[in-house]
């Protein structure tokens, strides 16, 4: 369990941050980017939830999301460097992965296919879960760049996981538009 007593330390004020393993990274780091982008998908999809039904199946699975982000965020926190920790760390799981594409695959089987893209909009829920989905993928590119660096230890699960919520996020807006029916439609060149 998490106990924060003082919600300031002081200790950042050089612009600096602690890592989940004790090291300190400037607090544009790109690991520390990438965290802390996931953060601000959580937050959108909070924005979300104020247009869901309290206990619905929507609003259920996106809590179950934003738990799952901080998980990862927690997982990307703490590099696995190879030295020996006091805990065990937090680490996103092929099983989560796994459970959000069923849920992606469940929502899909009731919309109808796509015939255009999909302008960001109609419902208020829906237009909240498209913001999420863009910063999704925002976290998402960060992640793969930091994936990329040799210096750097991310889990493929992290990534997989960052990539299928902006799917679900995308498919979750398409429901909360009246399953797809009231989706805003690309219009190419419409006005030219």
């Amino acid at each position: 369990m998490v106990v924060l007593n003082k919600i300031y330390t002081k200790t950042g004020d050089d612009g600096s941050t602690g890592l989940g393993n004790g090291e300190r990274r400037k607090k544009y780091d790109l690991r520390v980017e990438s965290y802390g982008t996931v953060d601000e998908t959580n937050a959108c999809i909070g924005m979300a939830r104020l247009h869901t039904e309290a206990g619905s199946v929507m609003d259920q699975a996106l809590m179950r999301i934003q738990n799952d982000l901080f998980d990862l965020g927690a997982d990307l926190a703490t590099p696995d460097d190879g030295k020996p920790l006091e805990y065990e760390p937090l680490r996103v799981t092929d099983a989560q992965v796994a459970r959000i594409e069923s849920e992606i695959d469940e929502l899909n089987s009731n919309l109808d296919p796509l015939r255009s893209f999909v302008l960001p909009g109609g419902s208020p829920l829906a237009a909240n879960l498209h913001l999420a989905r863009t910063v999704a993928r925002r976290a998402e590119r960060l992640i793969v760049e930091l994936a990329q660096n040799e210096d750097e230890n991310v889990s493929k699960a992290c990534s997989l996981y960052m990539n299928r919520i902006s799917d679900y996020l995308f498919v979750a807006a398409r429901a909360a538009n009246n399953l797809g029916k009231d989706d805003v439609l690309w219009v190419p060149g419409q006005n030219r």
